[in-house]
């Protein structure tokens, strides 16, 4: 089984073609092959492109759990740069891509350095995200943990994310409190990504990310889209903002309707050809 490895800011993917292999692997498998130890290592699996009935290309997403996540503005980026790898897109000219959270525009940018991505719409609306709440959005809300309470943001933007004002993000915070809110089911019925987000100045935000389905995350294109418009949505921020991560840096633009544009670098890290032991051997409980 061949793949394709990439990552972003630290963020990691193995693109996986269809026309190398034509089924989605097992459950099993795909946390076999994800594995840091026992697998190849990664933060999911790129499935595709396959065809579209409504954009150019399609897109299947995969988290180490298994899990099919809806979105993700990394693995975009990083598939966009696979499709100009492979000579199906060029340069400078903008394409779409169809995931389970709707259909965005991509453009391949500095020989498939950057990568600029409409990741769609920001929405608050509890019923969209989905949120269990008796609120049409969820903004500045309450959640109790551990005798605490925090305030916190919910949004969609094809994807659920759970974002939380903070005076410093830690990765301590983030390790602590991220599963916690994950898999706090009675709030979010589809679990949720989770932010911890630090205004730094009208300009520049700061987050640490627990992603579903993959953990603590060096970097996220969905969970960057997200933080920025709730800085924006709470009037702490600008339209145009840069988004610091432990892997590095992500721009973004928001539109009044809280329409993003995402824009961030790309490395391709190679090609690999995995044995089929990997399929094979039985992971420790």
């Amino acid at each position: 089984m061949k793949f394709s490895k990439y990552h972003a800011l630290g963020n990691d993917y193995l693109v996986l073609d269809p026309n190398d292999c034509p089924n989605v692997p097992s459950n099993e498998d795909i946390v076999k092959i994800c594995h840091r130890n026992f697998g190849l290592g990664s933060d999911g699996i790129l499935f595709g492109p396959e065809k579209s009935e409504v954009a150019d290309f399609k897109l299947r997403i995969f988290n180490p759990d298994a899990s099919e996540a809806e979105k993700s503005g990394n693995g975009l980026r990083i598939f966009s740069r696979y499709l100009f790898d492979t000579k199906k897109v060029e340069e400078n000219h903008e394409f779409t891509v169809e995931t389970l959270g709707g259909v965005v525009k991509s453009t391949v940018l500095k020989n498939g350095n950057f990568i600029k991505v409409e990741m769609g719409k920001v929405s608050f609306d509890c019923k969209k995200i989905p949120i269990l709440k008796d609120c049409e959005e969820a903004v500045n809300c309450d959640v109790e943990i551990n005798g605490k309470t925090y305030k916190f943001c919910a949004a969609t933007i094809g994807n659920p994310h759970c974002v939380l004002p903070m005076e410093k993000a830690t990765p301590q915070i983030a390790h602590t409190l991220g599963p916690i809110l994950e898999n706090m089911t009675s709030l979010f019925p589809n679990r949720t990504n989770v932010q911890f987000l630090e205004v730094i100045d009208r300009q520049n935000i700061k987050i640490e990310i627990w992603e579903r389905g993959a953990g603590y995350t060096l970097a996220s294109g969905s969970s960057s889209s997200a933080a920025a418009a709730v800085a924006r949505k709470l009037g702490l921020v600008d339209e145009k903002i840069t988004v610091h991560m432990p892997g590095g840096e992500i721009f973004i633009e928001i539109a009044p309707d809280f329409s993003i544009t995402m824009s961030g670098s790309v490395v391709k890290v190679g090609v690999y050809e995995m044995s089929n032991d990997v399929i094979l051997q039985k992971l420790p409980q």
